[in-house]
Order: C-alpha cells, then sequence, then structure tokens
C-alpha cells in the first residue's frame, strides 16, 4: 500500500507523479475490502450515510498520512503545496470517495489553530483532529443573525478561569455527533456589529449545552439548534484576544473557500453528466428549453472552475463571496433542471425520495447556508463595489 509521507509529497517531480501516487492509494483502499463499500456516501443532505463507517475510512486517510496534507509537517500534515492539494482534493472526488465526517476540524479549526492559535491549544487540539478522535461543528449563525455573522447575541462572560456561555445557535451541521464547537460570542456587554467578539473553543458533552435537530425536507437531520444555557469553557481556550473574534472568525471562512471547492466542482460535473445522460436515454433533450439549459449548465461549470483557478489562493476581499454565489446557484438551478428533465415523475415519491428528488430538496438550502446570497452580494457591493452601506439596526 502507498502512503503518503512528507518527504513524497515534496519530492514528486511535478504534478503527474503525485496524482498517479494519490490515485493508486486511493484505488487501492476503495477498490476492495472493507471501505469499497462506501464509495459516494456522505456529504450535504446525506450526512447520516454510514457515519461510523465513514469516520473508520478517515482515520485509515489518517493512518496513512493522507487527512491533512495541507498543514505543515510540524504539525503533522503532509506539508502538500498549493497544487498538490488541488490534485488530492480532484482525486478524492473522481474516486468518489466518501464525503469526510471530520471536514471542518480539518479543512476550517484546524488551519485556524495553525495561524492564530497558541502552542498549548495546537498541542492540545491538533493531534485529535488529525487522527479523528475528535470531531467539530461551527458555532456561527442565530436565529437573529442568520448569515449575518456581526448580529450574534450569544453572549460570554469570565468567572474564573472560566468562559460561561449563554445563546442560541442555528443551523449547526452535525452538532448532535460533535464533540466540540468553534463559538463566535459576545463578550463585551454593550458592543454593536464586530467589535467585541471573542472565538472560543467550547465542549459540546457537558451541562448546558442541549442540540435538537432540525429535520429537513429530504427527511434528514444534519442541521441543528444549539442552545447554551451557562455551558463552561477554560478561559484558555479562546483564540486570539478577547474582542479579536471577528478577525478570527474571517481567518477561519477563508480556510473554508479553499481547494477543497474543486474537487466539489467534480461531484457537480459528475451529477450533470449522470442528469445530461438521463435526459438523453429518456428523450427529454429533444426539448429545445431543456437542451439549452443543459448546454448553459455546462459553460457555467467551465467558468466556475476557470473563476477557482484564477483566485486560488486569493485572499482579496470579495473573491470568497463570488465563488460561494457561483457554486451555490449553479447548484440550486442544477436540482431545478433535474426537476424538468423527469417531469411528472419528479412530483411523486414512491415509497421515498429518490437521488435527484433529495437534490432538488437539498440544494434549495445552498444559497442560505454558509452564507446567504443577500449576505454574499452586501459584501461585494459594500466592500469591493464600494456602494452605500445598507442601513442596519
Amino acid at each position: 500500500m502507498t502512503e503518503a509521507t512528507g518527504s513524497s509529497a515534496g519530492s514528486a517531480t511535478g504534478g503527474d507523479a503525485f496524482r498517479a501516487q494519490v490515485r493508486a492509494w486511493l484505488e487501492d483502499s476503495l477498490g476492495s475490502g472493507r471501505f469499497a463499500g462506501l464509495r459516494g456516501l456522505g456529504g450535504p443532505g446525506r450526512e447520516h450515510e454510514a457515519f461510523d463507517e465513514r469516520m473508520q475510512w478517515e482515520r485509515h486517510l489518517a493512518d496513512s498520512g493522507w487527512n491533512c496534507i495541507g498543514w505543515p509537517v510540524a504539525h503533522g500534515g503532509l506539508g502538500a503545496s498549493l497544487e498538490q492539494q488541488v490534485i488530492f482534493h480532484e482525486e478524492y472526488a473522481r474516486a468518489q470517495a466518501p464525503a469526510k465526517v471530520g471536514h471542518l476540524g480539518v479543512e476550517l479549526l484546524g488551519p485556524t489553530l495553525i495561524a492564530l492559535g497558541t502552542p498549548q491549544q495546537q498541542a492540545r487540539f491538533l493531534p485529535a483532529i488529525r487522527e479523528v478522535h475528535e470531531l467539530w461543528c461551527q458555532g456561527y449563525s442565530e436565529p437573529g443573525a442568520g448569515s449575518d455573522l456581526a448580529a450574534v447575541s450569544t453572549s460570554a462572560v469570565l468567572d474564573g478561569d472560566e468562559w460561561v456561555i449563554t445563546g442560541q445557535k442555528v443551523w449547526t451541521s452535525l452538532a448532535h455527533l460533535s464533540d466540540w464547537c468553534f463559538v463566535v460570542a459576545r463578550t463585551e456587554p454593550g458592543s454593536q456589529r464586530h467589535r467585541g467578539l471573542s472565538y472560543l473553543l467550547v465542549p459540546m458533552k457537558q451541562p448546558g449545552v442541549e442540540v435538537r435537530p432540525i429535520e429537513q425536507l429530504t427527511g434528514g437531520s444534519e442541521f441543528n439548534e444549539v442552545f447554551f444555557t451557562g455551558a463552561r469553557t477554560a478561559a484558555s481556550n479562546i483564540v486570539g484576544a478577547p474582542g479579536d473574534g471577528w478577525k478570527v472568525a474571517m481567518a477561519t471562512l477563508g480556510f473554508e473557500r479553499g481547494v477543497s471547492t474543486l474537487g466539489q466542482q467534480l461531484g457537480f460535473r459528475r451529477e450533470l453528466q449522470t442528469l445530461t445522460d438521463l435526459a438523453l436515454d429518456t428523450g427529454a433533450a429533444d426539448a429545445p428549453a431543456v437542451r439549452d439549459a443543459i448546454a448553459r449548465a455546462w459553460v457555467e461549470l467551465d467558468v466556475m472552475r476557470a473563476h477557482a483557478l484564477r483566485t486560488l489562493g486569493a485572499s482579496d476581499v470579495g473573491t470568497a463571496e463570488v465563488a460561494k454565489l457561483l457554486w451555490a446557484n449553479w447548484h440550486r438551478s442544477l436540482g431545478e433542471l433535474a426537476m424538468t428533465v423527469r417531469g411528472a415523475a419528479s412530483l411523486v415519491a414512491e415509497p421515498d425520495l429518490d437521488d435527484w428528488q433529495r437534490l432538488f430538496l437539498f440544494t434549495r438550502a445552498d444559497t442560505i447556508y454558509g452564507g446567504s446570497n443577500e449576505i454574499q452580494r452586501n459584501v461585494i457591493s459594500e466592500r469591493v463595489l464600494g456602494l452605500p452601506r445598507e442601513a442596519r439596526p
């Protein structure tokens, strides 16, 4: 079995050699044996699928050195270059490897702690993330704030050597299965907007934390409400200084929209190809409107990839927001196109939702979670184009 090492990533002579290494390892691991049946499982709207088995798969990734490839070698990662990270995510998607259960820890919190955490925080949390022993969720959105992170009202006060957290978060992915949550809370009473926020690491399995799953249109419940009622965490579990929460949270969001989006687009391409084949097989593509919609979807997918490659690694304001608008609206449109292609059959679930119906229903959320369309457009208009700010309370 081919295993990843820091030196193997660094010594690969060009992307082709590294791609071949990744592809061979994935084929060896998923082609037969205990993980062969996990191909294509999991992901948004389907996180309930083989969750425990996918966790074992991710631990297999970690044992073989493939779990945190973008992390520096000093922190247990592979130290892969940006090009190699893109290659890995593309090959991972091409192999239909199962969706990761520890994505939020590996791709979001881990890089945040590497960049802004203390040595003590790095030593405590990074190994458990890398080895998939602790799972994380993200405590950003609130019922009264939604995608407007600066409007959060969850509060935290320092009581001796502990922070005491009170408030509510919502749409918290996998909170019911997570060990920890990175929470944006207001730690300066009377502060407004992005001032007075702090970024806290809070254990989920304690008195004062209640998780209520939210049943979705698809029947799944991967999103949750989380209530903090006097929940506690150590005073040292703050990333950055008190009041630096906005800066730290923005850094996390920057990591959220990194190289993994190119792998996501390969998944989109596979969905579109399957839908195109279905339209051709059923004759739906004979309709000019359907044919035009399919052609437009292919063109837009190529534009999305070109934008992602052009802005890869960029930290300019608006780059992430444009990317989110592109993929979220494209994917929602794909769900609508799928219903058009299937025609009247799309209106009946017998006995359960099929994959296309589930895609249509779940993609209604794509333009909301991770930053709604309205918030993304506000950022672009105000901070990039310099247009007048929207009135805020």
